[in-house]
């Protein structure tokens, strides 16, 4: 896409979306970090109703070694993949504390190097609580990015890289809320919102017509 129009579709992209920010509940980095753990195959509704109560019994690092696996399990067994993930938070908690004093490190290789932390897991957090510039691809992102024509890749690492070459200096940081926010409530995987989407005139999705006709 014309580097004109990617910032056309981000102008656009940041007039509908004024304040784009994580919709997962947190308050604390290590709360932020185990929000996004939980969140792998889960809505960030699910997510929320489930650390209302985990949080409000093991808020630190230490306070959810203290809970324990079996502890962990019985607040999120709502979750799909509960059990992995219980395990999870539980061994990067104890890394926490062993390795960071307990707190979540700034640093990528740090945060991979975290029991059930990859580079999506990574990006989000660096982005959203430490404001690195950096744009986490999930499958809402993945899909945009595809659809748009801003960052086409087969891959999410792919787009990732895709999307950091394409997306304005002015709009990097905020990329990938804006992004993901888009592809839940717009550019949805089923009966996407084309009708309505304020994108519709920059996108190149062969398929944009026929769905904006369906959704008046």
């Amino acid at each position: 896409m014309d580097p004109q129009e990617v910032h056309r579709c981000f102008a656009a992209l940041r007039a509908a979306i004024p304040e784009p920010k994580t919709e997962l509940n947190y308050g604390s980095p290590f709360q932020l970090l185990v929000a996004v753990v939980l969140s792998a195959q889960s809505t960030d509704k699910a997510v929320n109703a489930c650390t209302r109560n985990l949080f409000a019994v093991a808020p630190t690092a230490e306070a959810m070694v203290t809970l324990g696996m079996e502890g962990i399990k019985a607040h999120i067994q709502r979750l799909g993949l509960f059990n992995a993930k219980a395990r999870h938070v539980h061994a990067l908690a104890a890394q926490l504390l062993a390795l960071h004093h307990g707190e979540v490190p700034a640093d990528r290789q740090a945060l991979e190097a975290l029991p059930g932390v990859g580079r999506k897991t990574a990006n989000v957090v660096l982005n959203t609580q430490f404001g690195q510039p950096t744009i986490a691809v999930d499958t809402h992102i993945f899909r945009v990015g595809n659809r748009l024509g801003i960052a086409p890749g087969k891959t999410p690492l792919a787009v990732e890289k895709a999307l950091h070459a394409a997306v304005p200096p002015e709009y990097i940081q905020d990329a990938h809320h804006l992004l993901i926010l888009h592809g839940r409530y717009t550019c949805t995987a089923r009966r996407p919102h084309c009708g309505r989407c304020p994108l519709f005139s920059c996108c190149t999705w062969s398929d944009k017509n026929q769905w904006a006709a369906r959704r008046p």
